[in-house]
């Protein structure tokens, strides 16, 4: 589980910054100012959620089922939460946009939450 994070951090980095620049470069020119906003969104959760693997892939042993399920929500959550987005600007920008894809973003802004909450957790259980 701790290289999964570790392995699984790095590629969301990767991705962002490609993301990022492809979003800065190329989609400015068909992106509204709207859709590029929320692209953004996209890509600063997706490395933030990239940093947050990292760390906690060298910080921790990942023993636990609420440190397993931790990452597991960081990586799912990210998926849908960033993945959603991205779909969405991009089937927009084309005129044909991805309405499924709507309820998918708050389920995955749902599983950072937990994951961003089971993180909490295990600080506090390290201090009781």
């Amino acid at each position: 589980m701790v290289l999964l994070a570790q392995v699984i951090g790095a590629f969301f980095g990767l991705l962002g910054i490609i993301l990022g620049a492809f979003g800065a470069h190329r989609l400015k020119k068909t992106f509204t100012q709207d859709q590029l906003a929320s692209f953004e969104t996209g890509v600063k959760y997706q490395m933030y959620h990239a940093l947050v693997l990292l760390m906690i892939g060298f910080n921790y042993n990942l023993e636990t089922k609420a440190e397993q399920y931790m990452v597991l929500s960081f990586i799912l959550g990210t998926l849908l939460f960033s993945f959603s987005i991205y779909g969405l600007c991009v089937s927009a920008s084309k005129e044909r946009k991805l309405k499924f894809l709507g309820p998918i973003t708050p389920l995955g802004g749902l599983l950072l939450v937990l994951g961003w909450a089971l993180l909490f957790y295990s600080f506090i259980d390290t201090l009781i």
